[in-house]
């Protein structure tokens, strides 16, 4: 019922300050954990989840891991398992319901097997545990878990922190079922930790941390790519025609892309869509409503019908307007667990597609990204981003948006919805361009002219975002937030 995961992270500290821009962070990173291991000691720190891939979450952790692991402390990953498919349907309407969508129902045959399932997932994690460990249980699917750990184990034998990635900045009958339903399994726990103080539920007042999540620069995901790096993981991973000089073999699994006629074949069928030449925007997240896609696709359409006379503006904007494409891609969604909605959402996407005109659809490519490597799938996203003019995300609702920082982070312009967890990174015309509804395809067509429109504001916006990024949102200061948490919660226990 639980996997012991081996993180695929293989970089040292002394990788990262080798790097000129990133040397400062480093050092004063090592500077505080010296003061904080200490009172860590030998204890060791579980982080626990639902999923070794696919979502931000997954992404996070092998640095994480492997660099708090180097800073003295003894952090390792547990995931969950269950061949049951219910339970993950039912964490996924959680999940929405958490964050405002879905009708507001949990029946109590539901809470019966998400407790069965909890129960069976706690007793395989308590085979992994010592008396004073930490236990660390991210998000909805395995909190019940820790909480049974918690209780039969108590204040001297655990301490257990649970880290929510979503939330929602207003109360509806949607979140009142959610948390009615999560809240009895948070009093267990010792402290709680989320992204924004706006999803802190009244349950969790008091004991409940700020730490925002971080990426990690040098992952294959945001490392820096030269262009023939580009041009070559393009090629390999099947998105642009075949490059005889490309050293390096193509990827085993490839990309593949929605065709005019509603089927799926190789992303360059029907021709190659031009990722190298023309200007792109793109969408790169999981399939799920909530990231707005079908609205962002809608926005688009829109912007492309009221193109109108372009007689004024000069040839560059006049080009660039005419001829700008749009990515929407996201993971092949028979290679994310714990996501059951992912191929109903695809479907909804194909058919929001297929209901646009012809001319429409040639200047669109919906495209599902290999998951069977890691690393490929992160350098495949990395040079979407990097071929990109500007990187959207309309997210609905979103507890964060690492998708958007990973993009910041790359000097891509952004365009943004004013989700909650997205407010708490770009600031409206310093950092990116927001839209104020995002599911007005009026108001998204209207950011995309106004941006396109405009490349020197789009390349200020870009340097003002990895600063942004640099300032707050890498892993760096992640840890050093976990670490203080950690530190100040053993502090706070009876006997600390």
């Amino acid at each position: 019922m639980v996997r012991l995961i081996e993180p695929e992270h293989h970089l040292s500290l002394g990788d990262y300050e080798a790097v000129a821009h990133l040397g400062a962070a480093v050092s004063d990173l090592r500077h505080e954990a010296e003061s904080l291991r200490s009172a860590v000691g030998t204890r060791r720190v579980w982080m626990v989840n639902s999923t070794p891939r696919g979502g931000g979450v997954a992404e996070m952790l092998p640095p994480l891991i492997n660099l708090m692991s180097e800073l003295g402390v003894d952090a390792r990953w547990l995931v969950m398992q269950t061949d049951e498919p219910d339970f993950f349907r039912l964490t996924k309407r959680v999940h929405n319901l958490v964050q405002g969508h879905g009708e507001p129902e949990i029946t109590e045959d539901e809470r019966g097997l998400y407790e069965k399932i909890s129960y069976e997932t706690a007793e395989a994690i308590s085979e992994y545990l010592e008396a004073g460990d930490v236990l660390v249980v991210h998000d909805p699917q395995p909190l019940a878990a820790g909480a049974l750990i918690r209780q039969e184990l108590g204040p001297d034998g655990l301490v257990a922190i649970w880290r929510c990635h979503i939330g929602l900045d207003e109360h509806s009958p949607q979140t009142r079922t959610a948390w009615d339903f999560l809240c009895p399994y948070t009093e267990p726990y010792d402290h709680a930790v989320f992204s924004a103080p706006e999803y802190i539920p009244g349950c969790l007042s008091g004991k409940s941390t700020i730490i925002h999540p971080g990426i990690d620069p040098l992952s294959h995901k945001n490392r820096e790519l030269p262009v023939h790096k580009i041009v070559g993981i393009l090629s390999n991973g099947g998105l642009t025609g075949s490059a005889e000089l490309v050293p390096s073999p193509s990827f085993d699994h490839r990309a593949k892309r929605l065709q005019p006629d509603g089927s799926w074949a190789a992303a360059t069928e029907p021709e190659d869509f031009g990722l190298l030449y023309r200007p792109i925007v793109s969408q790169v997240s999981r399939w799920d409503r909530l990231k707005g896609y079908v609205p962002l696709l809608r926005g688009f359409s829109r912007f492309k019908e009221t193109l109108g006379d372009l007689d004024e503006l000069d040839e560059l904007p006049r080009r660039t307007l005419e001829r700008v494409g749009l990515v929407l891609a996201g993971p092949d969604p028979t290679g994310v667990s714990d996501d059951p909605e992912a191929h109903d959402v695809l479907d909804e996407i194909r058919q929001a597609y297929m209901s646009l005109s012809p001319e429409i659809r040639e200047s669109i490519a919906v495209i599902t990204l290999p998951m069977a490597s890691a690393k490929e799938n992160a350098l495949i996203v990395n040079a979407l981003h990097r071929c990109s003019d500007i990187v959207v995300q309309n997210s609905l609702q979103e507890g964060f948006g690492l998708t958007a920082t990973e993009a910041m982070w790359k000097q891509t312009a952004v365009i943004t919805s004013e989700a909650a967890g997205l407010r708490q990174q770009v600031r409206p015309g310093l950092d990116g361009h927001t839209v104020r509804d995002a599911e007005d395809p009026d108001a998204i067509a209207g950011a995309l002219h106004a941006m396109l429109r405009d490349q020197k504001r789009r390349e200020l916006l870009g340097h003002n975002a990895q600063q942004r990024v640099y300032s707050d949102f890498l892993i760096f200061t992640q840890i050093r937030s976990w670490l203080e948490l950690i530190v100040g919660t053993l502090a706070s226990e009876p006997d600390g």
